[in-house]
């Protein structure tokens, strides 16, 4: 409980710093532009939420598979701030430097919050599959994710369009699956994103059970 706590705390203190960034560049600039980032992180903070939960004693066994699927929908969410560097561009108003601190900032928090919550998920799944077949899950739920971005940031669909227009959503995927030569930019950016998080998950993992072992 201590560590959740200590954990809890410098989430939110660092959300606080990307959120004071960009409240300085509105007040500095008069823009709002980058004020959509703190949507996005609200965004990102949905899938760490469920996969709490998910841990508590404070849900029902029932409703395990319905949040499970809810946080998959919303996973993407917390790496997409990640392609939120597509609007950086070198302007005047702003030294561009500090765009790039903006951007990062909330990119890093969302991968921060990404990773927490996949190890959340992960070790659910551990107490009911084997360590091969847990990570086996795992990979493909990275790179679903992988997937999941790409739909956000290029076909412009949202998580719970699912439910509000899940016709549409499925066409564009099922197209996608079935014809995956027509559409390279698919799985080039699927493949290679998924890569990224798979390897910054590992790399979070390996820190993780370092410190453990230092704990003990």
């Amino acid at each position: 409980m201590k560590k959740q706590y200590k954990l809890n705390v410098l989430l939110s203190l660092f959300s606080i710093y990307c959120i004071a960034l960009v409240f300085f560049r509105a007040w500095f600039t008069g823009s709002i532009f980058y004020m959509f980032l703190i949507w996005n992180l609200i965004l990102a903070y949905v899938p760490l939420a469920i996969s709490q939960l998910m841990l508590s004693k404070n849900h029902k066994k029932s409703s395990t598979v319905a949040l499970a699927v809810i946080w998959l929908l919303f996973l993407p969410n917390a790496p997409y701030i990640i392609t939120d560097f597509i609007h950086i561009k070198q302007g005047t108003l702003m030294p561009l430097w500090f765009d790039l601190l903006l951007v990062f900032s909330f990119a890093f928090n969302g991968m921060i919050l990404f990773f927490i919550s996949v190890e959340d998920v992960q070790f659910l799944i551990s107490k009911h599959f084997s360590s091969f077949k847990t990570w086996t899950i795992t990979v493909f739920i990275v790179f679903l994710t992988g997937f999941g971005v790409y739909l956000g940031r290029f076909l412009r669909f949202n998580s719970w369009e699912l439910a509000s227009n899940p016709k549409l959503l499925f066409v564009e995927i099922f197209d996608r699956v079935l014809q995956p030569t027509s559409h390279p930019r698919t799985w080039g950016f699927t493949i290679g994103f998924g890569t990224l998080l798979l390897l910054g998950f590992l790399i979070f993992r390996a820190i993780n059970t370092k410190d453990a072992v230092k704990i003990s």
